[in-house]
């Protein structure tokens, strides 16, 4: 039965989407069988696998709302062992109809047991704030991914999010554990990185990744070509780095 592990971080632009994309094509490089949703309506996931949105019948939208079951809505990429639940803008307006409607029509555990069978990992790439979707998505969640960049805001914002964690895993998910914190657009030579991550191991060291994953021009221009890293360059530092990170990943959870 697949673990199910949300990428969440309420402050854009971390990596959140970059590392949900990597890390599941990495782990399917592996031979292991994932199911990426995306639960973000900027739909960047979607597009970052080289999908075209505007083309997309099913999205995450519609199982949301009832309209179609989980299975039709997943699509198999043309990566290997590779599929994804797609987003588009509609799933804008989920927040306020996940408040309507019934619970058994909302995207809970029900929708995902009917496909935890058929897959060893489901990854959720999930919007950048604190909302509803973060909220039903962490709700269904063995455990919980934040990527994070080396500045003093993102280490702000952690303790927000870690509540939150807390909050949903006292209330809805008592399962729910936090995996680990994974570095993006690192940049060892700068002072101020190495204070964030003296600071980050005072109270989280056994809860950050090994490998912190390095700005590079190859990881920011790979979505523009619909590929994730280990695919646009896959003997490159960033793919290297992504492929230490997966690994670490699978020994945790």
């Amino acid at each position: 039965m697949a673990k199910v592990i949300s990428f969440s971080n309420q402050k854009g632009g971390v990596g959140k989407t970059t590392s949900c994309v990597n890390i599941s094509a990495q782990i399917a490089n592996k031979g292991k069988k994932v199911l990426m949703i995306d639960m973000d309506p900027q739909g960047n996931a979607t597009s970052g696998l080289g999908l075209q949105k505007s083309k997309i019948k099913n999205t995450t939208y519609d199982v949301i709302i009832g309209r179609c079951d989980i299975s039709e809505a997943i699509i198999k990429t043309r990566f290997k062992n590779l599929s994804v639940v797609p987003a588009n803008i509609s799933l804008a307006g989920a927040e306020i109809e996940l408040q309507e409607l019934d619970e058994n029509l909302n995207f809970t555990k029900i929708a995902l047991d009917s496909v935890k069978d058929n897959y060893d990992y489901i990854f959720i790439d999930c919007p950048p704030s604190l909302g509803m979707l973060t909220v039903k998505a962490l709700s269904v969640s063995d455990g919980v991914v934040i990527p994070m960049q080396c500045e003093f805001y993102s280490l702000e914002g952690m303790s927000q999010l870690l509540n939150t964690v807390k909050k949903i895993k006292s209330l809805y998910n008592p399962s729910l554990q936090l995996v680990g914190i994974l570095l993006t657009m690192y940049n060892g030579r700068l002072t101020l990185t190495g204070q964030v991550v003296a600071e980050l191991k005072k109270y989280y060291a056994d809860k950050l990744f090994k490998v912190p994953i390095s700005r590079t021009v190859r990881i920011s221009e790979a979505p523009g070509y619909g590929e994730p890293i280990c695919y646009h360059d896959p003997y490159g530092k960033g793919s290297l780095e992504y492929a230490a990170v997966a690994k670490e990943l699978m020994l945790r959870i």
